[in-house]
């Protein structure tokens, strides 16, 4: 049964049925139907607008649905959505009492307040796993504080560091997705039940109960916001796209370091596939899908921005769309976390090729200025010296490790005998001692801070 068809003496065309009908998707919800259906039903009956007892039967009843279909033993199915599917299912079992949930409600609060309900704890998953994600960073980081490896811009080697900076880079990354989806979900705590349509409702209702109730920090301050209101799932698909570009940054540096070319890391057989015509192959299927789900999530947050640029107030069909893309996102970005955060202590790092790569192709050259800037040459001209030799290096075929002190000075008097020294890519790395630097003991400041900082997620 439609619970609107009493305005309408002829039944919905079958193609109208199927197009209009949300229930394949929106079924997700049952649970937070039934749980806001609850709490409306107890402020109902705090308030005297139906009794004690028709409160009591109501949220008797709404309690065995939810065990029925949490057990398999009723079946979702017969309705034009889930909203209409639990009130049938209600009536069915306690008649015309059943009837009386509604008093004082619109299916738009209905709906809004459900899908924030579900949201807040799509918000509170999307934690769990950015903190799983971050830990797994971080403990990467401090395996990696005695290796070196070289750092790049442009995709070209720049300067050496020590390789638990790489992965502490990213943990700052997603820590900043921590801090971004919090400050979302706080936003989101806002309870619309009780705006009724659009305008409120004459019913002498207590909002105060319902929000403490589902515990929202507050009810909305104005209805006709409140009812259409959808801002708070743009700000999970936005949050869940950053998280998606920064998971692809990442995967983009595993699959690039993985390859014969770079080969500083060898991801584990558990998360690669071979070739069906290649027994040689051996792919990085894992990070390269996760790679291309972004474009998907990236989706969905673009769909829902159309959808709701040009919707007049208040509710419209339209916002029908805010739920499909909603729940495909929230898949794709828990289950991408997840195997990242399962993937990345699996990896194997291939010590002695990362740090012989950090001290070739000049990537100390650097040092070698800033050494002579520290003497007292200034910087451009320091710079200019370092290039000339990087120059005749290139063109004698040596690298500025095995150049001796003699030559360095033939250069410019003030290099002296621990030039030799100082290019060396541990020393490089190390010497990068300023606040959030690349050497060992910066790494490791970092990670105490982001342990600390993480602490306040980690249940």
């Amino acid at each position: 049964m439609k619970l609107w068809e009493g305005r309408f003496d002829a039944p919905t065309a079958k193609n109208a049925d199927l197009f209009n009908d949300s229930l394949p998707f929106d079924r997700q919800l049952w649970a937070v139907d039934i749980m806001a259906s609850i709490a409306h039903a107890t402020m109902l009956g705090n308030c005297g607008i139906i009794s004690e007892s028709e409160s009591r039967a109501i949220c008797t009843a709404l309690n065995d649905i939810s065990a029925d279909i949490e057990s398999g033993k009723l079946e979702i199915r017969g309705a034009e959505d889930i909203h209409s599917f639990v009130e049938n299912e209600l009536v069915s079992r306690i008649g015309d009492t059943g009837k009386k949930l509604h008093t004082a409600r619109s299916r738009n609060d209905q709906v809004a307040t459900d899908f924030r309900l579900y949201v807040r704890a799509a918000f509170d998953s999307l934690t769990e796993s950015l903190v799983w994600l971050v830990q797994s960073l971080t403990d990467c980081a401090k395996y990696a504080l005695k290796y070196i490896m070289p750092g790049y811009t442009h995709l070209r080697k720049a300067q050496p560091m020590c390789a638990g900076h790489f992965f502490a880079a990213y943990a700052e990354m997603f820590m900043r997705d921590l801090d971004r989806v919090a400050s979302s979900r706080a936003r989101a705590n806002v309870m619309p039940l009780g705006s009724g349509a659009l305008a409120g409702t004459s019913y002498p209702i207590d909002r105060d109960i319902t929000c403490r109730l589902l515990e929202f920090d507050r009810p909305c301050e104005n209805s006709l916001d409140g009812v259409s209101d959808r801002d708070f799932v743009a700000e999970y698909l936005f949050d869940a796209s950053l998280i998606m570009a920064h998971l692809s940054r990442l995967c983009e540096d595993i699959i690039l370091y993985s390859t014969e070319e770079f080969g500083y890391f060898e991801i584990s057989d558990a998360y690669s596939t071979g070739s069906s015509i290649m027994p040689q192959k051996k792919n990085p299927d894992i990070p390269e899908l996760m790679r291309g789900k972004t474009g998907r999530v990236y989706g969905h947050l673009m769909a829902l921005l159309t959808t709701i640029k040009a919707i007049p107030l208040a509710y419209n069909k339209d916002l029908q769309e805010d739920k499909e893309g909603f729940f495909d996102a929230e898949r794709q970005v828990i289950n991408s976390l997840n195997i990242m955060a399962e993937m990345l202590p699996a990896i194997e790092l291939k010590t002695k090729k990362m740090s012989k790569a950090a001290e070739s192709e000049f990537c100390c050259a650097t040092d070698v200025a800033d050494y002579l800037a520290k003497k007292g040459v200034p910087f451009r001209t320091a710079h200019g010296v370092t290039g000339k030799i990087v120059r005749w290096c290139i063109e004698n075929r040596r690298t500025l490790q095995n150049m001796t002190a003699e030559e360095y000075a033939s250069f410019d008097e003030h290099f002296a005998p621990d030039i030799t020294e100082v290019v060396k890519a541990r020393a490089c790395a190390d010497a990068r001692t300023s606040y959030g630097g690349a050497s060992e003991a910066c790494v490791k400041e970092n990670i105490k801070s982001l342990k600390k900082r993480l602490a306040k997620y980690s249940k």
